[in-house]
């Protein structure tokens, strides 16, 4: 397992090590000693979450407020989407800034959302299994949103395709009307 840097230092492309032969594949998705040796830092995963989807889905911008704030560990099972992580931590020097990367069944790449982002998807193909560890539990009184077309942030979804959005990711605030992290 390595660590890939992005754009904004504290979110990581996670990339397992495959071994493939005639018969398949085999890879450890999940060690914590190896993964916060690769993150710096300790994670504690209390919940797994599974979502499915079919293509041009969106779904996010979402993030939790303290005291419930959660970090993800976020991979693609069956499928291909565009991911996105953006810094909405105020004093940080790359706040409002967004890193997008591609996860697939393909690459099984994995993308470490520290507490103090948001995140959303994007599904490319026709289906999506998305799965997720997080290091706190779902509270909806922490529940929070940013619109996922904020024009500050400027997501380059990489295509215009979205054809399915949840009534609550279409009501959720700009950036500059949302609580964000200190």
């Amino acid at each position: 397992m390595k660590a890939i840097d992005t754009a904004i230092p504290d979110v990581k492309i996670i990339e397992p090590t495959v071994f493939a032969d005639d018969r398949g594949f085999f890879f450890e998705s999940f060690s914590k000693a190896k993964f916060e040796a690769a993150i710096g830092r300790s994670a504690d995963f209390v919940q797994d979450n599974h979502s499915r989807s079919g293509k041009g889905v969106l779904r996010g911008l979402h993030y939790q407020l303290p005291p419930h704030a959660q970090a993800k560990l976020v991979r693609v099972v069956v499928g291909e989407v565009y991911d996105v992580a953006v810094d909405i931590r105020k004093s940080s020097p790359t706040f409002g800034q967004w890193v997008g990367v591609l996860l697939s069944e393909e690459n099984k790449r994995q993308l470490w959302i520290p507490e103090g982002f948001a995140h959303g998807f994007l599904t490319l193909s026709d289906h999506v299994e998305f799965l997720y560890k997080t290091t706190d539990y779902y509270a909806p009184e922490s529940d929070r949103g940013i619109r996922w077309d904020d024009p500050q942030i400027a997501i380059d979804w990489k295509t215009a395709d979205v054809s399915t959005l949840s009534a609550k990711d279409q009501r959720q605030p700009l950036l500059a009307d949302a609580e964000l992290f200190d």
